[in-house]
């Protein structure tokens, strides 16, 4: 991703605006660096860096991205292999794993909340410590809302028939009807 940002905006300028931003901190290593990066822009601009290096950079640049994008496209595959299998497993517990996941995540979400509306409400001289103990659980819940997010969205999918091309297909944009790619198809109460 950092790759593609380099590409778009020109290393250049990245590092005109990074030594510009690092020159405003107060720190010595940020000083440092942006005194570096200074140098480097006065280089590329000065001609230092000659049209060959930075042919050389882009090409750099361009098989760094490409590594990036197997690596996700491989990491993207292996998600999408773990979901098929979910859903083809024959086995109940398996199958029903994202509602219980969805039920054990709303009841303690709600236990939470309606322990701290008694903590504010009833025992006001705790609220504060309360609150900042919740506040340190910020990110679990932010994974595990996640999680459960894209469980309840891909559900939704299964359930409309639509099969969303990847990201790899030709046009990502565009969606399969069920009757070009059956989503599976199962009551949620007779699994």
């Amino acid at each position: 991703m950092a790759i593609s940002l380099l590409a778009q905006i020109g290393l250049p300028v990245l590092v005109k605006g990074l030594a510009e931003g690092l020159s405003h901190i107060k720190n010595p290593v940020a000083k440092g660096a942006a005194a570096a990066l200074s140098e480097l822009g006065e280089a590329f601009g000065s001609g230092e860096i000659s049209e060959e290096q930075m042919s050389e950079l882009h090409r750099h640049m361009e098989a760094m991205e490409a590594i990036e994008s197997k690596e996700r496209q491989v990491s993207l595959s292996q998600v999408n292999e773990s979901l098929r299998a979910e859903v083809a497993s024959s086995d109940p517990y398996v199958r029903r794993m994202r509602p219980t996941f969805g039920y054990i995540i709303a009841s303690t979400w709600g236990a939470q909340m309606f322990a701290l509306a008694y903590i504010i409400v009833f025992e006001t001289d705790q609220a504060s410590l309360v609150i900042d103990a919740m506040e340190k659980l910020g990110t679990i819940w932010a994974v595990g809302l996640s999680v459960l997010g894209i469980y309840v969205y891909k559900r939704s999918e299964e359930k409309r028939g639509i099969v969303r091309k990847t990201l790899f297909d030709s046009d990502p944009l565009q969606y399969k009807s069920s009757e070009q790619s059956p989503a599976p198809q199962r009551s949620p109460y007779n699994d």
